[in-house]
């Protein structure tokens, strides 16, 4: 159920203003990989900047990401609908182990309807977006840990 809450709450994003959240909307958090590489995320935690997420992003430098925030540990999907830019998408759990990765997950280039869906098979708290080749990069596997 909370998956179709989720994906619902993402649908409801796409028909929205993509100026609604602004990046000053969002704080940052500096996040460590397991191999100590930094990277500086933007942190989003309402229900605004998870929709919006990186939407309409152009380019995203090396060393940021997004840093997704919930309030429960659950199954997580992700879309690339309006997300112009491919992405490595990695869900950590509580114990801010990497429990999944999509990588290289590519935007979706037509309707919102048709577009797969990424995660849910494992359990996670957060969702790390970098990228894409960030995770070939800095060799990251399930069962590494991520500080934050």
């Amino acid at each position: 159920m909370a998956v179709i809450a989720f994906v619902s709450m993402l649908s409801s994003a796409a028909c929205g203003d993509p100026d609604t959240v602004k990046l000053e909307d969002y704080g940052t958090r500096d996040v460590t990989l397991p191999g100590g590489e930094l990277i500086h995320a933007e942190v989003a935690s309402t229900q605004a900047q998870v929709q919006k997420g990186l939407m309409f992003r152009t380019s995203l430098a090396p060393d940021r990401g997004m840093l997704f925030l919930f309030s429960k540990e659950d199954s997580l999907q992700f879309w690339m609908f309006q997300t112009l830019i491919p992405l490595d998408i990695i869900w950590i759990d509580s114990d801010k182990k990497i429990v999944e990765i999509s990588a290289d997950t590519p935007p979706c280039k037509t309707e919102a309807s048709q577009c797969p869906q990424y995660g849910g098979h494992e359990p996670a708290l957060f969702v790390l977006e970098l990228p894409a080749g960030s995770v070939a990069r800095y060799h990251l596997q399930t069962g590494q840990t991520i500080r934050f």
